[in-house]
């Protein structure tokens, strides 16, 4: 087995997260090597993956974009393209292009504890080791998305897509289109599709909890005309922060209170209080599942225009024409795009073992939500349920950095998590049906910290920074007189 390369660090993923990984790592410790290998052709992760109309962001690009980079476009929704060229322009200011490896998928990684080292392997066959293995290919399993098996599918005459891999030929112009879903997917494709299609019907089996934003963000535009850009992006950033965790918490502690307000918003818009209890009231409290953003109102503008509508009813069979439901209606389709829901995949789908022993994800703790008990020198980024991806993961790249700092102060080779006494609940906490599909295959928490994952990013910007990364961390230590590794608890 012949190895390619060496680098002192692997960054798996050339997404949102991992350009930002390889952006802290350049400027922290320049004289690192490292590489960043991106299983597809293009840099964006998920933004270069998605291209279903409308596609965009259902967070504001004020916390989804870099601290270090202020978002300068005049929309705080941004679509899936602008979000795209926003990772590629800050990989090419910062030279993090020119170390990417596209068309790279990592298949497989083994960690040598005598060698202190993970040796890489990849689908194209190529072999790298690297001292510190980082995975920021997030948790979607881009290969293929979650496909229920409807009855009669292949009786129906129309066209059936998936927006995880849309047509660029498809053309709805004029076309009746029901979309199965009521997710982010969901909402997003009714106003965008509504425009040139001649009807188009979101089909759910539940409702879900949306709540209409505007694209533009007021303060944001005040603070740009009055200060610098950094300076207006950090006002803008703090005060998103503060108003979706704000939100978030009301809604855990008072439902109520927030499913009421919901609602009259709700009906400020449909004005129709009937139509609002049977398609927009969702059964379950906010943030069980997460909260969908509509920007504008779109999607309600769609709906009081007539040119979409939403139906709430089982699907009981496909038919040459269209649907049948449950309640004997029948939906009338030429186009049919099955919205519902992405399959997640932990860590990639890499094949983790440490010394001949495979790792099993699923059976795993999470060492403050980016390690695993028992692995060492791996870590993997993943963002909040509640809030913008990015402010979790830039708290991950900042402790990673902290902990190789660490390492290298006092001659460490290895950093290894030790498991801890108890479980806890699962790493994803929500009730939505993608993640529960998932919640087996991925890490569990543990009962205390740091084993213990909040979702709450004003806490963990303040404690994450001043965190003891010597915590229930066993280092090795490795003299250069000493072949085997020295334990140091």
């Amino acid at each position: 087995m012949a190895v390619e390369q060496h680098f002192d660090v692997l960054i798996i993923g050339a997404g949102l997260s991992g350009i930002g990984a390889a952006w802290h790592l350049r400027k922290q410790r320049p004289h690192d090597t490292y590489a960043v290998l991106e299983a597809r052709d293009a840099i964006g992760g998920t933004w270069d993956l998605f291209r279903y109309p409308g596609v965009r962001s259902d967070s504001d690009m004020y916390t989804l974009s870099y601290p270090f980079r202020p978002w300068r476009e005049p929309e705080s929704m941004a679509s899936g393209d602008k979000i795209r060229r926003y990772i590629q322009e800050t990989a090419d200011e910062a030279g993090i292009t020119r170390h990417i490896r596209f068309g790279t998928r990592v298949t497989s990684a083994e960690w040598s504890s005598a060698e202190a080292r993970w040796t890489v392997h990849t689908s194209g066959g190529d072999v790298l080791t690297c001292a510190f293995l980082y995975g920021c290919a997030g948790y979607y399993n881009y290969a293929e998305g979650y496909q229920p098996d409807f009855p009669g599918l292949s009786d129906f005459t129309g066209t059936v897509v998936h927006p995880q891999f849309w047509p660029d030929d498809l053309d709805y112009r004029g076309k009746r289109v029901v979309i199965i879903g009521s997710g982010a997917t969901a909402v997003t494709l009714v106003p965008a599709m509504a425009g040139e299609a001649a009807h188009v019907t979101m089909l759910q089996r539940s409702p879900t909890y949306v709540t209409p934003l505007p694209n533009r963000d007021l303060v944001a535009d005040v603070a740009r005309r009055v200060l610098p850009p950094k300076a207006a992006n950090r006002v803008a950033r703090a005060k998103n922060i503060l108003l979706t965790q704000g939100f978030y918490q009301l809604a855990k502690r008072r439902p109520k209170l927030v499913r009421r307000a919901l609602r009259a918003v709700a009906v400020h818009f449909l004005k129709n209080p009937g139509y609002v209890d049977e398609h927009f009231k969702p059964h379950y409290d906010p943030w069980d599942q997460r909260l969908c953003v509509i920007p504008s109102a779109d999607l309600y503008t769609s709906i009081t225009s007539g040119r979409a509508s939403v139906v709430t009813d089982h699907i009981d069979t496909f038919v040459p024409g269209g649907i049948r439901l449950r309640s004997g209606t029948t939906l009338d389709a030429d186009i049919v795009v099955s919205a519902t829901g992405l399959s997640l995949l932990p860590v990639g789908g890499i094949r983790l073992s440490v010394d001949g022993v495979p790792v099993d994800v699923g059976k795993s703790a999470s060492y403050r939500g980016l390690m695993l008990g028992g692995v060492p020198n791996f870590a993997y980024c993943i963002g909040y349920v509640n809030a913008s991806w990015t402010l979790r993961a830039d708290l991950s790249h900042r402790y990673l950095l902290k902990l190789l700092g660490h390492m290298e102060r006092h001659g460490y080779v290895a950093a290894t998590p030790t498991a801890p006494g108890g479980t806890g609940r699962p790493l994803l906490d929500l009730s939505s049906g993608y993640v529960q599909r998932a919640l087996e295959a991925f890490p569990h928490q543990g009962d205390r910290d740091p084993w213990l994952v909040r979702q709450n990013y004003l806490r963990d910007v303040l404690t994450t920074p001043r965190a003891d990364v010597t915590r229930d961390m066993e280092f090795t230590r490795r003299p250069a007189s000493v072949r085997s590794p020295e334990v140091v608890s």
